[in-house]
Formats: C-alpha cells, structure tokens, sequence
C-alpha cells in the first residue's frame, strides 16, 4: 500500500504543513467530527476536519517527490498518481467546496491538472454528508517532481464563523 504524502491530512495538528492561499471571513478552523450540524465520517479513523468560513478559504500543500525519495527514473516512467480528498456540509447552511491537484515539472510548470467544477451543496436537496472525490493521473509524460494539492470553499450564505464547507482525510500516493 502506498503512503499518503500529504502531512496532517485530517488536521490533527491543527495547521501544520498547510499553506493558507486564502482565508477569508473567519478563516480556517479545525473541529471535531461529527461537529455542529454535521455527520460521522465513514472511516472511524478520521476525527477532525478543517472549517472553512463565510469568504473564500483555500489551502495547500506542495509535495516534493524527489525529497519524498522517489527518483527521477522512477518518476519519469510516469507512475499512477492517485489523489483523495473528503468533504462535506452542515445541515443547517449551505456550502461550496473546490479541489485543484496539479502534477508540477521542475520548474513549477503544470504538466497536468485535476479541477472539476466548484460543487454546492444545499442542505434542502442534499444530506451534507460526507463526499470522497478521486482522480488517477496517468499518461501525463515524463518530468513530474512536485504535486501540488488545494482545497477548500466557503458558505452560501456568508453567515459568521464556521458554516462553510469541511474537508477531512485527504490523500495523494504514488504507485511505483
């Protein structure tokens, strides 16, 4: 089984290795599953989550493949790259929730993108509960040394605190 070489993944250490690239209205914060108005997740060892708020929160995390001591041969045969990630809205408001993963060259250069489109969940039409979202890459050419992975969202109805989207478990493996 590959590891996951995202770092506080669930948000056990609160921020820690995340790069906040925005954070709006009360910015990001780590609670406790199920949290208010919300639902246990599915695997009974996740118990955090990261809250996003009533503006715009994203964060990231930029992998380095070669200090994660893959090689650059190994690399350059183009393993499968898988990434995971979680997320899910409260029953009481409103929420939208994006995921960007780019598989970067040494130059920081995009040779692949991952970026389906912002998704809303409306807790009148939708149980909020807890989503997983996955993609493969393959096929995406030799040079791959760095994986960028970011994600977050806000609330619909800009409401203050923590009623935006919350996002847990979030993976990127490599298979050599």
């Amino acid at each position: 089984m590959s590891r996951n070489l995202l770092k506080n993944a669930s948000g056990e250490e609160q921020l820690e290795f995340w790069e906040l690239t925005e954070n709006g209205g009360s910015a990001w914060k780590v609670e406790d599953l199920p949290g208010d108005c919300g639902h246990d997740h599915c695997n009974d060892g996740v118990t955090k989550y990261f809250a996003t708020s009533f503006e715009p929160c994203l964060k990231r995390q930029v992998i380095d493949l070669l200090a994660e001591e893959f090689s650059g041969e190994d690399l350059d045969a183009e393993p499968t790259i898988t990434a995971e990630d979680w997320y899910s809205g409260r029953t009481d408001c409103g929420c939208t929730y994006q995921l960007t993963v780019c598989l970067l060259d040494e130059n920081m250069e995009v040779l692949q993108e991952f970026k389906p489109d912002p998704v809303t969940l409306d807790p009148e039409c939708d149980d909020c509960s807890w989503k997983q979202v996955t993609h493969s890459f393959s096929g995406y050419g030799p040079g791959v040394r760095f994986i960028s992975f970011e994600h977050g969202g806000q609330d619909t109805n800009f409401w203050d605190g923590w009623f935006g989207v919350r996002v847990t478990g979030s993976s990127v493996t490599v298979e050599v």
